[in-house]
């Protein structure tokens, strides 16, 4: 996989017939998403949503989004 995989090629490739081509798309996938969460995570904490918030958002609860990503924020100077 490379950087120029588009989320819609990866996707095709998760039906690939090669469990080998299959199984890598889902790992570059699974980066994709858990980017993509910590970006609109990091937007929402900005704009000043709340935890709660977030969480319903996600589908999640509060507790778990705050564990996976308030010690990154604190560790970037965003959090308290």
């Amino acid at each position: 996989m490379g950087a120029e995989d588009t989320p819609a090629s990866l996707a095709g490739l998760v039906t690939d017939k090669d469990p080998a081509v299959g199984l890598e798309a889902v790992v570059a996938l699974r980066r994709l998403l858990e980017e993509l969460e910590r970006l609109h995570v990091d937007n929402a904490r900005s704009q000043g949503w709340s935890w709660q918030s977030i969480a319903t958002s996600l589908k999640v609860s509060r507790q778990s989004v705050h564990e996976k990503h308030s010690g990154r924020r604190k560790a970037m100077g965003l959090e308290e």
